[in-house]
């Protein structure tokens, strides 16, 4: 009998000190990131049968789990991935929000002043100082386009950089995953089943992290590996093998950084950047298609209109000098770029101004069907098909004319066209004499050669009244359509804003409902602490009673 106690006693001391080892554990690993909270499984032993019966054996510990739940975690990572975008893109927005916006040195108060020099010049328009002074604010007017329009190109630098660096870590973490993969199928074997909880720990840390760069599925395969995926299905870790990302130049646009899958047996193919549309990734590559091109181009459109209109009227006046007015400002022209993907290599297409009123804001997609030329544009996601020439060596949209040379396109051959994209890089005032100004009316109809030129104001009043004009997509003026971009910017910033806002709230619920699972209690594991102390001194009093027993029956003679 007292052999029995002691057994008894002695699997009880083990399983109390196996549950006071855990929670030990436990609060040791309190503010560790991505532990999850452990138990101890306790067991009876199998029983043993006697004269009476099934005598019991005490208890026997079976392992020790981790408190997770699979359902609750993948919740969160879907909230996690969403919020990680989300933020990002209100963090980039904000940027520019922010130099649109701002209350001093704007585009808005440059234009005003360039205006307010020709208001001037109307009623003194012989005055050499108030020229001048004209010159000047048509510079600052320049200057104040060209910072704003550097500020966006740098956010572009800064998201390729970005993209860049993502793909860098991206790939760490799926070479550390696949690595733990291994180590948990290997230990996992030894153990006879029993897993290596801090490596599974490990693991989810890493895969959540990952998933706020890039989104991820996650399925779990025989022997405890996970297989992760992202991009509708595109295997990024399987069992102990990773595949990788690269980040390459975009074979539709060269001056954009954009991600490739390595293929082990096809090699590096681009992926549609639609299908990266969460985590930090998806966040900056949303960023830079809907919010950054739409304001570089509007900024773009805003100055060729502008640029453009002044130009035509000072053209019809006459300087100081008697002769014709030339053009006040310089602008920068449309580009195109074929696809490094396009079979017909040697197709070329050169891309004119015919009506600058018509061009839009917006960058377009040009395809070659096979029959005839299909158009995207990218702003709107407009389709529809260019109006080709009778000759068909070019075709012609929204006030812009392409010219195709080379050899004839293949079927499904493209480019990209953007006709405002570089219009204030080049921008740059193009009259430096005061004695230039074109402010007189031209009497001849614009033959130039007249006289009187220096104190005839008729054509720089025209010029000021260009700043009413509904020149810009026909219907606003200059100072409308920056103010509407000025608006646009920040509504979108604004709901950007209470989205991610609303998101973080949802990651923050779902992680309350995870931590209340798998998280450490310090109040809970205080009194567990006390529970299996009281447990293990209970039965150390069993030990002690079957000793005193067994001394018992040593002193019978």
């Amino acid at each position: 009998m007292s052999s029995s106690l002691i057994n008894s006693a002695m699997s009880g001391l083990g399983a109390a000190q196996a549950a006071l080892n855990t929670v030990s554990n436990n609060i040791s690993n309190y503010n560790v990131t991505g532990y999850t909270r452990q138990t101890t499984v306790l067991s009876q032993s199998q029983s043993t049968l006697g004269a009476g019966g099934w005598i019991g054996n005490g208890v026997q510990v079976s392992g020790v789990q981790r408190e997770y739940d699979a359902f609750i975690t993948n919740q969160l990572r879907a909230a996690q991935t969403q919020s990680s975008g989300l933020n990002t893109q209100y963090q980039q927005m904000s940027k520019i929000d922010n130099i649109l916006s701002g209350t001093t040195n704007t585009l808005a108060t440059t234009m005003q002043s360039f205006f307010s020099g020709l208001q001037t010049l109307v009623s003194n328009s012989e005055d050499p100082a108030a020229r001048q002074a004209l010159l000047g604010n048509a510079s600052g007017l320049v200057n104040q386009f060209k910072v704003t329009d550097q500020y966006l190109r740098d956010q572009d630098k800064q998201v390729n950089t970005a993209i860049q660096s993502s793909v860098e870590q991206i790939n760490n973490y799926a070479s550390q995953i696949a690595n733990l993969n291994n180590q948990i199928s290997r230990l996992t074997g030894v153990g006879a089943g029993a897993a290596p909880n801090d490596l599974l720990d490990q693991r989810d840390q890493l895969v959540s992290e990952l998933n706020q760069i890039v989104g991820v599925e996650v399925s779990v395969q025989d022997g405890g590996t996970y297989n992760v995926s992202i991009a509708n299905g595109l295997s990024l870790v399987q069992g102990d093998k990773a595949n990788k990302l690269a980040a390459v130049s975009s074979s539709a646009d060269p001056s954009r950084t954009t991600v490739a899958y390595v293929d082990p047996v096809s090699g590096t193919k681009e992926i549609p950047e639609n299908q990266l549309n969460s985590g930090t990734l998806g966040g900056i590559l949303t960023f830079r298609s809907q919010d950054l091109d739409s304001a570089r181009n509007r900024l773009g459109q805003l100055a060729l209109t502008f640029a453009d209109a002044i130009n035509q009227q000072h053209g019809k006046g006459v300087d100081a000098n008697g002769d014709k007015g030339g053009d006040f400002f310089a602008i920068g022209g449309p580009t195109a770029w074929g696809n490094a993907n396009n079979v017909a290599k040697d197709t070329s297409l050169k891309v004119s101004m015919t009506n600058n009123s018509e061009v839009q804001a917006s960058d377009y997609k040009v395809t070659y069907d096979g029959k005839a030329w299909q158009v995207t544009r990218l702003a709107d996601n407009k389709q529809f098909e260019a109006t080709l020439s009778t000759d068909g060596k070019s075709m012609s949209f929204d006030g812009l004319k392409l010219d195709i040379s080379g050899t004839a396109p293949s079927k499904n051959d493209s480019f990209i066209v953007k006709p405002v994209s570089d219009a204030v890089v080049n921008m740059g005032v193009l009259i430096t004499d005061e004695s230039k100004l074109a402010l007189a009316g031209d009497p001849n109809g614009g033959t130039g050669n007249t006289s009187g030129g220096a104190s005839d104001n008729r054509n720089a009043q025209a010029m000021l009244d260009l700043q009413s004009g509904k020149l810009v997509n026909g219907n606003k003026s200059f100072n409308d359509a920056y103010a509407s971009l000025v608006s646009d910017v920040g509504n979108k910033t604004s709901t950007l804003k209470v989205t991610s806002t609303t998101q973080n709230n949802v990651v923050t619920q779902l992680s309350n409902q995870q931590q209340s699972i798998s998280g450490v209690n310090l109040d809970e594991e205080y009194g567990n602490l006390q529970r299996f102390q009281q447990y293990y001194l209970a039965n150390a009093q069993v030990l002690q009673t079957a000793s005193t027993l067994f001394d018992a029956l040593l002193s019978i003679r």
